[in-house]
Formats: C-alpha cells, structure tokens, sequence
C-alpha cells in the first residue's frame, strides 16, 4: 500500500527574517527527521495581499521618527487596550480568514505552522470554531509582547525563551506549551572558538569586538551605536546593515575609511559573528538575541524601542537576559560593562526538544484527539 507523504503547510511573512528565518529552519528540520514530507510555506501577506498587505508593509518603514511613533501607539491600542484588541482581532479575521481558509483548502495539510501573528489569530479562531481540521502550530521567537503570537485555538505553542510561557499561558491557557530548540541555525548548537571564528572572518584575532545590528531591515540609530562602540579601547565594530542597501551605502560612506569598522549587508555567517565578538548591540529584540546569548555575546537592546521592542526591552531586564540603553550616553555605559564582565555561552538550549520533532508529534496527537 502507497501512503501519501504528510503535507506541512508554514505561514510566513516576508518582514525582514524575523519571519522567514523560522520558517526555513523548521521546513529543513522537518525534512531531516522524516524524510519525503511535503512542506510548502506561503507568505501570509502575499496571501491575504491588497490593502491589508499595503498597510502592514506600510507600517513596517520604521526608519522614520514619525512612523516608529506611530507604530508604537497602534501596538499599544491593539495589544493593551482591551476594546481595540479585539477590533483589531476581529479587523485582522476578517480581513485574512476567507484567503487563508482557502489557502489552507488548497494545500490540504496534516499539520500547520505559523510564524507570523497575523496568520496565528486567524488559524487559532479556525480551528477554535472547528473550521480547521489539521492542528496548529505557532513558533514563537519573541521573548514578550505575545498577544497574536499566541491565540487560543492553537494546538501547540513552541517558544525560545522558557520565560516566555507564562505569557503564553495567560493568552491562550488551553494550549500545549513547550520551549524548543531548532528554530534557528543548527550551527548554533554545536562550540565555535572565539579565536578561530576571528580567523575564519578576517577579524583581528586580539581586542574587544563589537557587533551593531539593526535587524533585517537595519533599524534604529546604527550610526550612534558605531559610535558609541568606537569609543571604547581598542575595539573593532562590525556594523551589520541587513537588507537595506541605502543603509549600507550610507556606513560604506560614513565609516569606509575607518580601519576599526567592517560595515556588512546581509550574511549566513551570524554563527561565526556572534562567536568572534563580545558583544551584540541590536536593535530589533526576537530570535537575534536569543542567538548572541547562546554565543556568550553580551546583548544591549538599543536604537529602536519602538512598539513590540520595547515591551520586549522591559522583559529583558526584568528577565536579566540583556542590557537596555535608552540613548547614547547610556550605551556608552551598557558598553563599558559589558566589555568587562564577558559572558559564557549557554549551552542549556542543547538539551531542548526539536521544534521540528514536536511539530510532527502534534500528528499522532490529533489521530488520538479524533482529529
């Protein structure tokens, strides 16, 4: 008998690699473990398209004073202000179920994945309202600020941060909660010597090393960052601009000269980064930093403490998990510590199970359930 191979469909969203990133590694990690599954991701905006496609992309510019202002005022309206949260729930359901219903009809899944929130709440009402029949998973790769990243409905929530899961259970308090490994690079599980990551790079093998990084989309205020790490002793910079190639251009200009920087668009060599330098000033929180931690790169959360950031910023320090700088003069001080109280890789995240592994189990889970 010929049995047709599991179908795995991931809901992505193509905002700079917060998104992607996750999804490409569970799409290899669930190909790892059982070869022959089918696994389709889509790009929920892509999806959904039109004016909701417009206005998230849209929000999404955050290189403006104006519109990270703006931002951080509609995240607090739809995630603190109980009335507006659930507008904006029913806004967001109404505006994406019939697209990713079909989606969903279309590709005929044994099991979904999201890890996007947009396309979380709107899986979790489904299969809540029993519109779904394949159960439902959210990777989750903030630390905080969880509301949409978690939703009731969802089978399964996998996080990065164990800290995380009282949130998650106060959202959604009927779903399965675990803290995975394998929703970043599998490179970031295994030591890497500080030294040889150093030569591996063409990095000077001597003296501190710092990297600033504004995300995929090279966010916040990188320029004073580059700065602020200058002025510490003897200290090389590596100034990561992402996919933005107008901010690349931009430190290619302002810091080309400079012997002390190396100014780098988008790179597959984080693993190797993070285990050459001591510490990681960053400004978009998420999967990044759990990364550095993992590294023994000292974090500082500065340059965009907009929105999401900066309830992430808050857990942070109360988690003691990074250092946050509001401005310069603060970052100057988050440097100098960090320089001198250098951190140890953590190497808890090893014993984790594989989000991949999980995933998959969520199908015989769903065959007992009657699913």
């Amino acid at each position: 008998m010929v049995f047709d191979p599991v179908r795995v469909l991931i809901f992505s969203a193509s905002i700079g690699e917060g998104h992607d990133l996750p999804a490409r590694i569970i799409s290899e990690g669930i190909r790892q473990i059982q070869p022959g599954t089918s696994v389709e991701t889509v790009d929920t905006l892509a999806v959904i398209g039109g004016l909701y496609e417009r206005v998230v992309m849209g929000g999404s510019q955050f290189h403006s004073d104006w519109g990270g202002r703006m931002f951080d005022i509609e995240h607090k309206l739809i995630t603190e202000v109980r009335p507006m949260r659930s507008f904006a729930g029913n806004l967001g359901y109404a505006a994406g179920v019939r697209k990713i219903a079909a989606e969903v009809a279309a590709h005929r899944p044994d099991v979904i994945v999201s890890t996007y929130p947009g396309a979380t709440d709107v899986l979790g009402r489904l299969r809540r309202r029993g519109r779904l029949a394949a159960p439902v998973v959210s990777l989750i790769t903030d630390l905080a600020s969880l509301r949409y990243w978690a939703a009731p409905g969802v089978d399964l929530h996998l996080i990065i941060h164990p800290e995380s899961e009282a949130e998650v259970r106060e959202i959604a308090p009927g779903s399965e909660i675990a803290c995975a490994r394998g929703m970043t690079a599998r490179e970031f599980y295994e030591p890497r010597d500080q030294r040889q990551a150093r030569k591996s790079l063409g990095l000077p093998l001597d003296g501190p090393i710092v990297i600033v990084s504004g995300g995929g989309w090279a966010v916040g205020d990188i320029a004073g960052a580059v700065d602020a790490a200058l002025e510490q002793p003897n200290t090389t910079v590596v100034c990561l601009c992402g996919r933005n190639d107008q901010i690349l251009r931009d430190m290619q200009a302002r810091f080309g000269a400079d012997d002390r920087v190396v100014v780098m668009g988008f790179t597959d060599r984080i693993g190797d980064l993070f285990a050459a330098s001591d510490v990681l000033v960053h400004s978009t929180a998420g999967l990044t930093v759990l990364e550095a931690i993992m590294r023994g790169c000292r974090v500082i959360s500065y340059g965009w403490g907009r929105g999401h950031v900066r309830v992430n910023n808050a857990a942070y320090l109360r988690f003691g998990l990074a250092a946050v700088a509001s401005d310069r003069a603060e970052l100057g001080m988050a440097l100098k510590d960090a320089l001198a109280h250098p951190a140890e890789p953590d190497r808890t995240f090893e014993e984790l199970p594989e989000a991949a592994s999980l995933v998959l189990a969520t199908l015989g889970d769903h065959a007992r359930d009657g699913g």
